[in-house]
């Protein structure tokens, strides 16, 4: 939360601010206004974009940014928004608009600057994002007209920055974790070795944060061609949804089966941890596959970086719908704080001594 002088001095601030003569929302308001499109593109099915202009010289900022306003009031019509993205920034809303109208707009803009003055920096941020785009893009640069580089992901525009107490509990929590329990790792990684032809660790690609996959890593708790075995399989899934859940599964071994009830299988997801792909709390993060199937709407808990252990691991895990799983994960994403975070955790340990796990 934004403290209230804070949020006063801002508004002040705004006020003064001879952009505002031509409609411009404040940065808080623009944001909730996106928010907002965001929900009502996932309902309907259709598709947005953000469009951000950036000036290029901090010292004639005000001045690009007075006459980005100007251009933008006479060309937006009344189903466009525009507002400060940050203290410096100034973005625009278009529904139900594809990239190639936005840099349209951004042209039309740019053109109107005189060849003394330089035009700002222009990006464009798809939503939904269809399938690989450039995460980087590379600059094309036509003349008096708008840059063009690859349309972006919004869906990294939505992601939540790490706070510095959530990763340094991560750093604390996974450090400590995996020297209390090297040993134990040391003798499951023999047992496992021992009863079954195959790898120690389970290696999986997952979607993280932003919709980025990495891979995750478990202790082996099934026979090695479980992966091949699994559409064989498919006529005995448990959970709906995309996700795939058995809970007496043919494919786990014996060990396996005292790996899962007690949540051992999971330690090695420390290294994860520390190594940022994950946090200790967090939505789990499902296969690449599932996680495509989602619909938009559970696509929003990939806004955070995904965890170990959430509310659903607590409260739900495989006694609940996929739809009602996914509304812990999104309860957790528009709540998260220290203090939930330290709850979780504890709850998780008790659940693991209960051996409720799956």
């Amino acid at each position: 939360m934004i403290p209230a002088k804070l949020l006063a001095r801002r508004h002040r601030k705004f006020l003064a601010d001879p952009t505002n003569r031509h409609g411009l929302l404040p940065a808080p308001w623009f944001h909730h206004s996106l928010r907002r499109e965001r929900a009502r593109s996932d309902r309907t099915g259709s598709e947005f974009v953000l469009l951000i202009f950036t000036p290029r010289d901090r010292a004639t900022a005000k001045k690009t940014n007075l006459r980005v306003a100007r251009e933008l009031k006479r060309h937006l019509t009344d189903d466009d928004e525009a507002g400060w993205f940050d203290d410096e920034r100034i973005a625009v809303i278009l529904a139900e608009t594809p990239a190639e109208n936005a840099w349209r707009l951004a042209d039309a803009v740019c053109l109107a600057f005189p060849l003394s003055a330089e035009p700002p920096l222009c990006d464009v941020f798809v939503y939904p994002s269809a399938g690989e785009m450039d995460f980087d893009g590379q600059d094309l640069l036509a003349q008096n007209l708008a840059e063009r580089r690859p349309a972006r992901r919004l869906e990294d525009v939505f992601v939540q920055p790490l706070p510095f107490w959530k990763r340094l509990l991560d750093v604390l929590g996974a450090s400590f974790g995996l020297v209390l329990c090297a040993p134990v790792m040391a003798v499951l990684a023999v047992l496992i070795k021992l009863e079954s032809p195959g790898p120690v660790f389970f290696r999986q690609w997952r979607t993280g944060q932003g919709g980025r996959p990495f891979v995750m890593y478990k202790f082996r708790s099934m026979t090695a061609d479980a992966e091949q075995r699994r559409a064989a399989l498919a006529t005995l899934n448990e959970q709906d949804g995309p996700a795939f859940k058995i809970r007496f599964d043919p494919r786990v071994t014996r060990l396996g089966r005292g790996l899962r009830s007690t949540s051992l299988d999971e330690l090695p997801q420390l290294w994860n941890v520390l190594w940022g792909d994950m946090s200790l709390v967090g939505p789990r993060p499902l296969p690449c596959d599932e996680s495509d199937a989602c619909a938009r709407w559970q696509r929003r808990r990939l806004d955070v970086r995904p965890g170990l252990t959430c509310i659903w691991q607590v409260r739900g895990r495989s006694r609940v719908s996929f739809d009602e799983w996914m509304r812990m994960d999104l309860q957790y994403v528009a709540s998260h704080s220290i203090g939930q975070d330290l709850k979780l955790l504890a709850a998780t340990a008790w659940a693991v001594l209960r051996r409720t796990g799956t």
